[in-house]
């Protein structure tokens, strides 16, 4: 049976990251220095799926992450792998917002809020799970046995939650920057279920970084010993 390999991966860090801003679509930063070092380290440290194609977000911390990650690989940008747009939340502090009464109107899911000129979570689930579909899509038609797509920690999560298998919620499917999973799916799974199956975390062999504390040229010291809790033994992670 013909299988396909789709490897999602998050952007590395931005200077939003760092300073705890809600950064969507409506803001395009690009990799801050330790973002771009960060990803050069695990590149060089562990092993990334070999692709000649990579789908990628048109923000711009997506689309440097896929030059650093893969060089040589052939770029589709699709405009449905963008981060969800936060509207009046775009590039405000998080510590902040914890006072705005919209702001804890958003965080209820009862409420079914939509930020002042945002996306609505409902278009967003709906814009991302059909993403996902349409790439394994073309993956089939063309023959394209395994891709990269390099996308946001909020793309990620909700395609995961929507059409992975095993189903978990979408806080379950967060990922560190620069790293993710890899789904397999086969023309049955898509056109009868709608499924892809998570079988591994991106990149092989991942441990967590630890970070400097200041932002120099040497901002990853080291890469930490200690690896990813066991995804098997955990009761409270996701069982691959």
């Amino acid at each position: 049976m013909k299988t396909f390999k789709l490897h999602l991966i998050r952007h590395g860090l931005t200077e939003g990251n760092l300073n705890g801003i809600y950064m969507g679509s409506g803001l395009d930063l690009p990799l801050c220095e330790r973002g771009k070092q960060e990803i050069i380290a695990l590149r060089a440290k562990f092993d990334y799926p070999q692709v000649n194609t990579v789908f990628c977000s048109p923000l711009l911390r997506a689309t440097q992450t896929a030059d650093i990650l893969y060089p040589d690989a052939k770029k589709l940008v699709i405009e449905d792998l963008k981060e969800t747009n936060f509207g009046e939340f775009e590039g405000q502090p998080a510590a902040q917002l914890v006072h705005n009464e919209n702001f804890k109107k958003w965080l209820d899911p009862k409420s079914n809020f939509t930020p002042q000129g945002g996306e609505s979570g409902a278009d967003f689930g709906k814009r991302t799970g059909a993403a996902l579909m349409r790439m394994f899509e073309f993956m089939i038609k063309s023959g394209l046995h395994e891709a990269a797509c390099i996308t946001h920690g909020g793309v990620i999560m909700s395609m995961l939650s929507q059409h992975a298998l095993p189903p978990r919620s979408a806080e379950q499917w967060l990922c560190d920057n620069g790293c993710g999973y890899t789904l397999l799916c086969t023309p049955s799974m898509w056109m009868r279920d709608d499924l892809a199956e998570a079988i591994a975390i991106v990149p092989e062999g991942y441990v967590r970084l630890t970070k400097v504390q200041n932002d120099d040229d040497e901002v990853v010291k080291k890469l930490a010993s200690e690896p990813v809790p066991d995804f098997e033994h955990d009761p409270d992670r996701l069982k691959f």
